[in-house]
């Protein structure tokens, strides 16, 4: 359960390493760069791959719970 909550807390499309913004009329549209959807950081999907620097702090959490 612990681990649940963990990984919960760090599964959003901001530490997703797809994550990105384009610029449309002057506004920064938060997206998914691999799919070419338009997302929002809070967002969580099944695709998640996490940023290089959230998987080191993840894996760090996890190895700290045991």
């Amino acid at each position: 359960m612990e681990r649940e909550r963990i990984v919960d807390h760090y599964h959003h499309c901001a530490s997703c390493r797809h994550f990105g913004h384009r610029d449309e009329n002057g506004r920064k549209i938060p997206m998914c760069l691999r799919l070419g959807y338009r997302t929002n950081p809070s967002y969580q999907f099944n695709c998640w791959d996490p940023k290089p620097r959230v998987k080191a702090a993840l894996e760090k959490k996890l190895r700290n719970t045991d």
